[in-house]
């Protein structure tokens, strides 16, 4: 299983528009995810209900986790936009 473990770089953590781009680009690679705080439960990080309400505040560490085909790439993609807070989808999503 691939998995990265990134701090959210949002300050707001991953609420509203955040969680609503992290939605779009977990969906738009195609490959199943999951997201989960250090620690808790893993859930569908192509759920908007469910990243909602893992309630991960700004610089808490969460963990993204796949095990399909073409994981890494994805999950490289996933843990930069989360670490670095990114308002916009980058084109390489």
């Amino acid at each position: 299983m691939a998995e990265r473990r990134v701090n959210v770089g949002w300050a707001e953590g991953l609420h509203a528009r955040p969680a609503s781009i992290f939605v779009r680009a977990t969906t738009a690679s195609g490959v199943p995810v999951t997201i989960a705080k250090a620690g808790g439960d893993p859930v569908n990080a192509g759920s908007m209900l469910a990243v909602l309400g893992l309630g991960a505040q700004g610089g808490e560490e969460i963990v993204l986790a796949s095990e399909a085909d073409g994981a890494d790439a994805a999950l490289d993609r996933l843990a930069k936009l989360v670490e670095e807070g990114l308002e916009e989808l980058p084109e390489t999503v």
